[in-house]
């Protein structure tokens, strides 16, 4: 399952998604209603829930988190950590009933992809961080994701780890080099090419493609990529769509070229270096898996310390040693160039976890689907997409 999965209209996530994208008043919580009582002074303990193989482990055994058991020792906050977010509409589903009710979570801590992020902030379902008590965050962030359209100034939410919408594609067996989106379009592609099915994670380099301004594109971009994508699947040359099971199809040769994140190839390249991935001339689209705290949390503040924590350019080099996502720390690079290990040491210049000058003038973050918008937009999404 996709880190950043699929957005389902039917389905176990349709309550959520129609609850966030109406708007009902009754979930909404005012600013005043969202602190809980914060025992960090008094309970050193913290609940983190994330994604399955999203933070670095022992190589020796997987039930040690490296990164967190030093948090640990050194803050004396005993974390317990739950690899429980397995898709974004299915954990909304879980833990919308406590919020829309004014009730705690039991989770001080979440990772959610930015999409869904940009729906707990509309309902007031997570509180703003104190900037003051995290210098970290404040010094190191990534100035490209510091300000996305759904939380100004980043201030209910902090990248956990970034990443790439691009093409992969096997340059040997394809014999040529791709450059541009419309090159999946090509003849000889037919019946070789996957999109992604989701909603929010195909869309916007669907739109670069068009040339189309994707931080604030407008619906008429949107239909008519929906225009164009519907032709191609009655031609046949969109083999199918797909979540992350595009890496099996990759690899195999089924499929030449295809929408994919940057994250994953650079786990496909360690075993087939024939596979590369391209940012479009056009450019493609920066994305993140924010941490959160939802309303209520009873322990704000030892969660806000582990949040600053992992903006350590220390700490962050040694998690993206292991994840290979786009690192939300550049400072993290100078770290991994200094390694005396020479394959951590490479991992400094590869663009897809530090991208360089060129890479980011073709990089953007999207404008978020409304609330208005998004009920529309995932049945005709989710029509042509056959889900």
């Amino acid at each position: 399952m996709s880190r950043r999965s699929l957005l389902r209209a039917l389905g176990a996530g349709a309550a959520g998604a129609t609850l966030a994208g109406c708007g009902v008043p009754a979930a909404y919580v005012k600013p005043g209603d969202r602190a809980g009582r914060d025992s960090s002074a008094s309970d050193h303990t913290l609940h983190f829930a994330n994604w399955p193989l999203y933070i670095d482990t022992d190589d020796k055994n997987q039930s040690k988190r490296p990164t967190l058991d030093a948090f640990s020792k050194r803050t004396g906050i005993s974390v317990t950590y739950t690899e429980e977010i397995n898709d974004n509409d299915e954990f909304f589903g879980k833990i919308s009933p406590a919020l829309m009710n004014h009730k705690q979570t039991g989770r001080d801590l979440i990772v959610i992809s930015d999409w869904m992020a940009a729906r707990f902030v509309r309902l007031g379902w997570v509180q703003e961080m104190d900037r003051a008590k995290q210098p970290n965050v404040a010094k190191y962030l990534d100035p490209q994701l510091r300000s996305p359209a759904f939380d100004k100034g980043r201030t209910h939410s902090v990248p956990w780890q970034s990443g790439i919408t691009g093409i992969a594609y096997n340059r040997k067996r394809l014999g040529r080099e791709i450059k541009h989106l419309s090159d999946l379009w090509a003849p000889d592609l037919r019946g070789k090419v996957t999109l992604l099915s989701g909603l929010d994670e195909s869309f916007a380099l669907l739109m670069q493609g068009n040339g189309v301004d994707i931080t604030r594109w407008k619906r008429d971009d949107f239909y008519d990529i929906c225009d164009q994508v519907e032709k191609l699947v009655k031609t046949k040359h969109i083999r199918r769509f797909t979540g992350n099971d595009y890496i099996k199809d990759l690899s195999t040769g089924d499929v030449l070229a295809c929408q994919a994140y940057s994250g994953d190839v650079i786990q496909l390249q360690a075993d087939n270096p024939e596979i590369e991935f391209v940012v479009p001339q056009e450019g493609a689209e920066l994305w993140a898996e924010s941490l959160m705290i939802p309303n209520l949390a009873h322990h704000k503040r030892n969660a806000e310390r582990l949040v600053d924590y992992y903006y350590e350019p220390e700490v962050a080099a040694e998690l993206a040693t292991w994840v290979n996502y786009v690192c939300p720390v550049p400072a993290a690079r100078e770290v991994l160039a200094s390694s005396k290990d020479e394959e951590t040491a490479a991992l400094a210049e590869d663009p897809l976890i530090f991208p360089d000058d060129a890479m980011r003038k073709r990089l953007a973050i999207a404008r978020d689907i409304t609330s208005e918008e998004r009920t529309e937009f995932a049945k005709k999404w989710n029509s042509i997409v056959g889900l």
